[in-house]
C-alpha cells in the first residue's frame, strides 16, 4: 500500500496524491503540469499516430494464438492489462482507466510492474490521457463566454464520470488562466452506478484544494448520486432545479454516455440536459470512431464500446436540440462540444 504524503508525495513537490478507496495512494493529474502534459503539437500528434499505426502493423504478423499466451502472461503481470483482457468485463471501471491516464513515469504500486509501465507507455493509453485533456480545454472552451457574470454559481455535472479528473482539470486550467473566473460557488456532480471512482475523486479535489494548490481558496462542493443513465428522471430534475435557479451549468462525459450508451440512452439524457433550451448551456464528450482501424483494435478486447463516430452520433445530438460546434479529433476518439440549438442541427 502506497502512502505519500498528500501535499507532496515522495516523488516531488510538483505532485499531488490522493486516496483510492482500496487504501492506495495515486498521483492527482494536472494536465498543466509537465509531467501529465501530452504534447499535442502537430509533430507530437503526428509521431503518435505513427507510432499506433507501426504497433499495429507490428501485430498483425504475431499468430493470434501466440497473441492470446502473450496477453495471458502480461495479464498475470499487470492489473493494467488485467483489467482490459483478464476478464469477461465489459466495460473499464474508474479507477482502471483513470490510472492508465497517468503515464509511465508516474504509476505507484500497485500499478507499477515493468508491465505495467510499458502498457502505459503504448500509444494505445497515451490516447486517453490526451481525451481527457481535449475534454478539459474543451469544457473551459464552453465555460468562458458565461463566466463573465460574476458571481454566479457554476454547476458541473459528469454522467459516468467515475473520478471526473476532466471536471477537476477544467477547473485547474482555469484557476491558471485567471483565478477570477473561479470566484464563485462551484459544485461538481458526479452521477455514476458506482462510487469507487467518485471517492477518490472527492479526495483529488481534496488535495488540490490544500494550500498552495491549485485550486485552493475557492468554494468547491463535490456531490455524487447513484445514476443509471436508462433512467433520466435524476438528471431531468437536477437539470430542471439548477436551471431555475439561474446557475451556469455544464455537463461532461469523457469515456462513458456516448462511448458505451445506447441511441435512445444518448438521445434521452441529451434531452433531460437541453430541458426544451433552458437547461445545460453546453455539453462535451467523447465519441469512439467509426472506422477500420479502431474496430481492429476494439476486437482485441472485451471492452464494448459503440463505434458509432460522429456520423452515428450527429442526428443523436440533433433530436435532443443539441449542435456539434467544436471537436478534437484523435485516431482513438473524437471530443465534441455540443450546444443548444433551436430544432437540434
Amino acid at each position: 500500500m502506497a502512502k505519500r504524503d498528500m501535499q507532496s508525495g515522495s516523488e516531488g513537490s510538483d505532485v499531488v496524491y490522493a486516496a483510492t478507496r482500496e487504501g492506495y495512494d495515486l498521483p492527482v493529474i494536472d494536465v498543466t503540469n509537465p509531467r501529465f502534459h501530452v504534447p499535442d503539437d502537430p509533430e507530437s500528434l503526428r509521431g503518435l499516430k505513427e507510432a499506433l499505426l507501426r504497433s499495429e502493423w507490428q501485430r498483425q504478423f504475431v499468430p493470434k494464438f501466440v497473441m492470446r499466451w502473450m496477453l495471458k502472461s502480461a495479464a498475470e503481470q499487470s492489473r493494467l492489462v488485467n483489467a482490459l483482457f483478464g476478464s469477461d468485463r465489459t466495460f473499464l471501471d474508474g479507477i482502471t482507466t483513470y490510472v492508465m491516464k497517468l503515464g509511465a513515469e508516474n504509476l505507484v504500486p500497485p500499478y507499477d510492474t515493468p508491465v505495467d509501465r510499458r502498457f502505459a507507455a503504448s500509444p494505445h493509453v497515451t490516447y486517453l490521457r490526451l481525451r481527457t485533456q481535449q475534454m478539459a480545454e474543451l469544457v473551459v472552451e464552453g465555460l468562458l463566454p458565461f463566466l463573465a457574470s460574476s458571481g454566479t454559481p457554476l454547476h458541473l455535472i459528469n454522467i459516468a464520470g467515475g473520478p471526473t479528473i476532466d471536471s477537476l482539470n477544467a477547473m485547474i486550467l482555469l484557476s491558471r488562466r485567471d483565478p477570477a473566473l473561479l470566484k464563485r460557488k462551484i459544485t461538481v456532480h458526479v452521477l455514476d452506478q458506482d462510487d469507487t471512482g467518485a471517492f477518490f475523486g472527492r479526495n483529488a479535489l481534496a488535495a488540490m484544494q490544500k494550500e498552495g494548490r491549485p485550486l485552493a481558496g475557492y468554494d468547491i462542493a463535490f456531490e455524487h448520486r447513484t445514476y443509471n443513465w436508462d433512467e433520466t428522471s435524476l438528471l431531468a430534475g437536477l437539470v430542471g432545479d439548477l436551471a431555475a435557479g439561474g446557475a451556469i451549468v455544464a455537463a461532461s462525459s469523457e469515456g462513458g454516455l456516448f462511448e458505451y450508451g445506447s441511441d435512445r440512452a444518448i438521445v434521452a439524457n441529451l434531452k433531460a440536459l437541453n430541458a426544451n433550451g433552458h437547461g445545460a448551456q453546453f455539453v462535451v464528450g467523447s465519441v469512439t470512431r467509426d472506422d477500420d482501424l479502431r474496430r481492429r483494435i476494439m476486437e482485441q478486447s472485451p471492452i464494448k464500446l459503440i463505434p458509432r463516430g460522429l456520423k452515428g452520433f450527429q442526428p443523436l445530438a440533433g433530436k435532443a436540440g443539441f449542435a456539434i460546434t467544436e471537436i478534437r479529433p484523435t485516431i482513438w476518439s473524437d471530443q465534441v462540444l455540443l450546444l443548444p440549438r433551436p430544432g437540434g442541427l
